[in-house]
């Protein structure tokens, strides 16, 4: 069976990723905003996808007279950001998936969320309300523009309060809201345990334009390797086949059965795609070529597209500050060709 969604490539954006204090004054195509220039590169070079994390906190103001229940309102000023972003998309032929990487009540990177989506009704009323707000705001627009991912890589059952009960449940809702105002919306739902695992308590939804998205960060030991976020006893350093991966070694078979659930997923109508995926810069770069080619090759066997995270810095094509790359000049930033030339294959 051909897979729902297109096999759409291309990068995350990062602009909008996380929000600190004062990043709410960025205004539609000022300093700190989306660059045009990003999406004339990315169509230039033959793809066709962004896929863009957002904090909701550059959108959101919390009304303190709300109480317990968590009143709040949107910020107009960061709305037009997102309208340019979505014209952006028309205007280079890029689609467009909005993803909440910070939703009210969870995110996957520290600080954590004070309150949870997954047990907080509150927290699921903010969250829902919110995605049916944008989808009134966008709807019309097709959905071969324009997608809505709902929470980027929930954790694994039993972590941050999540169930797969009261998770499906989150997700449920949120597919209702949105649908009560744009029936046509393309959505996508993130695999359990952080994009790894096949949610199948919500395969039924396949039908109703609902796909997946899973991750290519496995193994472990290549693609974070001495990242500083990460808590990890790196007690090999990188090589493929051989790499390291929680204890456990992987080599082409193992990167198979990685993602043969997600194949399978394909094959029972559910439309599938890899959001995210890359490698940290600390890896050689031969290492990281020689596992991404071959990641790369899985997914295109099974007709899945993907998102490298991200396109300008540290797993990117632009600006990535390798050590080990004879970067081409382009534009005053730095290109790897190499990697780039890769993708543009795949």
């Amino acid at each position: 069976m051909t897979n729902k969604l297109p096999r759409w490539r291309g990068f995350n954006l990062l602009e909008m990723f996380i929000w600190e204090p004062g990043g709410e004054l960025v205004s539609a195509g000022g300093a700190g905003d989306f660059r045009e220039a990003d999406f004339e590169w990315i169509r230039e070079w033959g793809f066709d996808f962004v896929r863009i994390p957002m904090d909701y906190r550059f959108w959101t103001v919390a009304d303190p007279a709300g109480g317990s229940g968590g009143a709040w309102r949107f910020r107009v000023e960061t709305l037009e950001r997102i309208d340019r972003l979505v014209e952006l998309g028309r205007q280079y032929g890029v689609h467009v998936s909005l993803d909440f990487h910070r939703a009210p009540g969870y995110c996957v990177n520290p600080p954590a969320e004070a309150r949870s989506l997954w047990t907080d009704p509150a927290m699921q009323g903010m969250f829902c309300a919110q995605w049916h707000a944008l989808a009134l705001r966008y709807k019309g627009i097709p959905s071969e523009r324009l997608s809505f991912d709902l929470v980027n890589e929930p954790p694994s059952p039993g972590a941050c309060g999540l169930t797969r009960k009261n998770h499906e449940q989150v997700v449920r809702g949120a597919v209702a809201a949105i649908r009560g105002v744009d029936p046509e919306r393309l959505i996508v739902a993130d695999g359990l345990t952080y994009g790894q695992e096949v949610v199948k308590e919500i395969i039924d939804l396949g039908d109703q334009q609902v796909g997946q998205s899973c991750r290519a960060y496995g193994p472990f030991g290549i693609s974070h390797y001495q990242a500083p976020w990460v808590n990890y006893p790196w007690t090999q350093a990188p090589r493929w086949p051989g790499a390291d991966h929680f204890g456990s070694t992987w080599g082409r078979a193992e990167l198979e059965a990685y993602y043969a659930p997600w194949a399978a997923l394909v094959q029972r109508g559910v439309g599938v795609h890899c959001g995210e995926g890359g490698c940290f810069n600390k890896t050689p770069h031969a290492v990281f070529l020689a596992w991404f080619t071959e990641v790369l090759e899985i997914l295109q066997g099974h007709g899945i597209g993907w998102a490298l995270w991200n396109f300008r810095g540290p797993f990117g094509v632009v600006d990535s500050e390798r050590g080990d790359v004879a970067y081409e000049d382009f534009h005053e930033h730095k290109l790897d060709r190499e990697l780039l030339e890769l993708l543009r294959r795949s």
